[in-house]
């Protein structure tokens, strides 16, 4: 792929399709916080069919970090629920690509990986609400500052099914003290995107030693007045997977998501053509 390469700001204004293609041309592969506006972003794992009820069960026990927004069917790279033209393969910025348990590779897409009897499995991510956050005047500290938003393992324990088990991983944002509760109603309303915040300020009572060293993503400043606030997040299943030891998965790389073209809100029905 030699496509000239596009920044963020550059896709900015973009829709979900046009990102898509500046992805699948391999002109853009950086994170997706704050594109597409308004569209539905997804965590995701691609994992062979035989771990897959498994992981669909362990999904359905753990809703929080785990909404399952859409499955594929057995080797097809579509997933016609989310997107008319949406290629697994080739539509993420940047995949990881797990080998019995061990993080083999980062790459851009995944072509050579893809076999028959791979099954994708969609998660909500947040993201795909921090849109309403914005509009609510929320201030997001990592879409001002063109950042990655900040990840961190917790203490939470979740729910096992067959050979998946872990805890669950959090996103950070600050928030200035009294917006927490807007900013906790807005996102309730977005289940499938990991809905309300599951815990708020000190980050010692769910086992983060230092907000200023995140696990994934960038760290951000958090400015007087503020609380940080804490939402599950999609980047727990690639935890889970990892412990599993699967022979193959692969996921998103945390940051860069599938963006569909069915809308945010929660009014929207996933499972529509």
């Amino acid at each position: 792929m030699n496509a000239k390469p596009v920044s963020h700001t550059d896709l900015i204004a973009a829709t979900a399709i046009e990102v898509r293609a500046a992805i699948r041309s391999g002109a853009y592969t950086g994170h997706t916080a704050g594109l597409a506006a308004g569209k539905l972003q997804c965590n995701l794992a691609i994992l062979p069919e035989r771990y897959a009820l498994d992981f669909l069960r362990f999904c359905q026990r753990n809703p929080k970090p785990c909404p399952v927004v859409g499955v594929s069917d057995t080797g097809n790279p579509a997933l016609p629920t989310l997107g008319r033209d949406i290629d697994i393969r080739s539509d993420v910025s940047k995949y990881r690509v797990f080998r019995d348990g061990r993080l083999s590779e980062e790459v851009t897409e995944i072509s050579d990986e893809w076999t028959d009897d791979l099954v994708t499995v969609a998660l909500g991510c947040s993201f795909t609400f921090e849109n309403a956050l914005l509009h609510a005047s929320i201030p997001v500290r990592h879409i001002e500052t063109g950042l990655n938003v900040p990840m961190f393992r917790t203490n939470i324990d979740l729910v096992p099914a067959g050979r998946f088990h872990g805890q669950m991983v959090v996103t950070m944002r600050p928030i200035p003290e009294d917006q927490v509760a807007q900013a906790h109603e807005i996102s309730r309303r977005f289940p499938q995107a990991h809905g309300a915040p599951i815990a708020v300020g000190d980050p010692e009572k769910i086992g983060i030693a230092d907000l200023m060293q995140p696990d994934w993503g960038d760290a951000v400043e958090i400015r007087a007045g503020e609380v940080p606030v804490y939402w599950a997040c999609g980047v727990t299943p690639q935890n889970v997977l990892l412990d599993a030891g699967l022979p193959l998965c692969i996921t998103h790389s945390p940051g860069h998501m599938l963006i569909a073209d069915v809308a945010e809100d929660a009014e929207t029905t996933i499972l529509k053509q």
